[in-house]
């Protein structure tokens, strides 16, 4: 049931993807619940048994262990709630199906500060509440499931009325999406049903290139060797208007992403090109995809942490113990505070190292870590107390899930940005206690207005805002202020909305497809405007946001 769930999910990840309300190139809901929900999968499939609630208990640690991003994290309460109630059930019958649904609902809204209803939350309460009832009078697993599946269905849709943002662009709610999908797949098992396959030849055909690249002898060689961490796949959707202007010749470019990685692979026809390459910068890669037409699918992963993770998978295999790193961690003392991060752009994560962070965790936007990326960085920073700074709202219920699990000696101080997190980080003060520092770092997130650059991946309108494919947007905090296709005019745009009599501080982060020249432009129009205001640049090299900014 859970498999299928999955399955049926996977299938359908970027419709879930395309969902999402803003339409910046972060739209990943669905990805995130994919990687969640495979990860409970993963588990479930190493301890293939009979017993229900066993199956269900190694269901919902994997998805707890996997969860990403907010999507992730209340699909893993959903079903951490959900094995709770099934627990020493070999079997599960109607009434324990819909308790457990109802129980995980319960488990759900507890781990979120700040329900908001016409979300996920609601289509799973909606389906939880018809499943209890249904319960009462049909003692049938079949038709308790399509019932539940059915007003599932029906709380989708009536996701808009309940959250304005989704009416004005006119979707429904991505997260409850994507639970109809996996109660899809649940429906069709209970039933002896097969769901369709959405696979392509070409698809399949890429999948196999990219496994002869990827397992060359990995475990003969050492992680530092790895001259190109980030494993790149995108696809793309050409579009006549791009190619006009840059046609699309496949050898040419290839010679040009092979300029800037290896294990290059590059399919197309009339309509798609997929690439798969391994960079050390993948939104170079995404950039230079895009001059041909719409990304459709993107896939980032870090092959050093995946390398160490084989590595280590190898040694237990032959009773080589654990990894260096634990090996390390037993002989090193333990330093009294440590720092864990999250930062995309290696400029960016300089600077966190430069004011004392121990780790820095490689994610943010797209790349949203795990509960066990974030545990296992609170591990490898070795400290009596650790403070986590996750810089994205959709990576703090993911934090605070790694906290717990860890136990007493780590906090989260929530910040949602970078230059919230830089913030917290400069107000840290070593001889203070770690209650007291977490007070301090919390108040300083308060001192800082964050924003961004970045372009639209598709057309819409957000708040009276007419915003076009492609465009570039200026987003102060969570609202987008400006947009337009000319990037020094809609940062100058967002300038004027963030700046004020009382700020003293600029300091802008500048992405990798930003230029010297047009950053250079942005600080003339700073002094000029805004005289009395100190500018501070910083080559923060991040992919996607071509800009972030801080005013303090």
């Amino acid at each position: 049931m859970y498999i299928e769930g999955a399955a049926n999910l996977s299938r359908h990840v970027k419709v879930v993807d395309a969902l999402n309300v803003f339409p910046v190139p972060d739209g990943d809901t669905g990805t995130n619940m994919n990687l969640s929900i495979t990860s409970g999968v993963k588990e479930v499939k190493q301890n293939i048994q009979s017993d229900s609630s066993k199956v269900a208990a190694a269901f919902a640690k994997g998805l707890l262990m996997g969860a990403r991003g907010n999507s992730g994290v209340i699909l893993s309460q959903l079903f951490r709630g959900f094995s709770k109630q099934v627990e020493g059930k070999a079997e599960i019958s109607a009434n324990d199906l819909a308790v457990a649904f109802e129980r995980g609902v319960e488990t759900a809204y507890k781990a979120v500060m700040k329900p908001v209803e016409g979300t996920i939350l609601t289509v799973a309460k909606d389906a939880a509440k018809q499943a209890v009832k249904t319960a009462k009078k049909h003692d049938d697993v079949v038709f308790v499931m399509e019932e539940t599946l059915k007003e599932a269905k029906a709380s989708l849709k009536r996701t808009p009325d309940l959250l304005p943002v989704l009416k004005e662009v006119g979707v429904v709610d991505s997260g409850g999406q994507g639970l109809v999908y996996i109660y899809e797949g649940f429906l069709a098992v209970l039933k002896g049903e097969e769901l369709s396959e959405a696979s392509t030849t070409e698809e399949l055909s890429m999948d196999n290139l990219v496994k002869i690249e990827h397992h060359n002898a990995q475990s003969h060689m050492a992680t530092e060797d790895i001259e190109f961490g980030f494993c790149t796949e995108v696809m793309v959707r050409i579009q006549a208007e791009k190619t006009r202007k840059n046609p699309f010749v496949e050898t040419e470019f290839r010679e040009e992403l092979n300029e800037i990685g290896d294990s290059l692979l590059v399919v197309s026809d009339d309509d798609l090109i997929k690439v798969h390459i391994h960079a050390e910068q993948p939104g170079e890669v995404l950039t230079k995809a895009q001059r041909y037409g719409e990304l459709i699918n993107i896939k980032i992963e870090n092959m050093r942490e995946q390398h160490t993770h084989l590595l280590d998978e190898t040694k237990e295999a032959y009773g080589q113990g654990h990894n260096n790193t634990e090996s390390t961690n037993k002989k090193k003392e333990k330093s009294e505070f440590g720092i864990v991060t999250v930062a995309m752009g290696d400029g960016i994560a300089n600077l966190f190292k430069g004011l004392g962070a121990g780790v820095v965790i490689e994610g943010g936007q797209t790349m949203n870590p795990s509960t066990e990326d974030i545990v296992n960085a609170i591990e490898e920073v070795h400290a009596e107390k650790v403070i986590i700074l996750p810089n994205n709202g959709n990576i703090i219920m993911a934090a605070e899930q790694a906290a717990e699990v860890v136990g007493e000696k780590a906090v989260v101080v929530p910040s949602k940005t970078v230059p919230q997190g830089l913030a917290a980080l400069l107000s840290f003060n070593p001889t203070q206690g770690l209650d007291v520092n977490a007070g301090v770092m919390k108040d300083a997130l308060s001192t800082v207005k964050s924003g961004q650059v970045t372009f639209a991946v598709r057309d819409t309108n957000i708040d009276g805002i007419d915003i076009k494919k492609d465009d570039f947007m200026g987003i102060s905090e969570k609202k987008i202020v400006s947009s337009g296709p000319d990037i020094l005019e809609v940062t100058n745009q967002l300038f004027k909305q963030m700046i004020d009599d009382e700020s003293e501080i600029v300091t802008i982060l500048q992405g990798e497809d930003a230029s010297d020249e047009q950053t250079k432009t942005l600080v003339q129009f700073i002094e000029e405007e805004f005289s009395d205001v100190e500018v501070d640049v910083h080559l923060g090299n991040q992919p996607l946001y071509s800009y972030i900014i801080s005013v303090e």
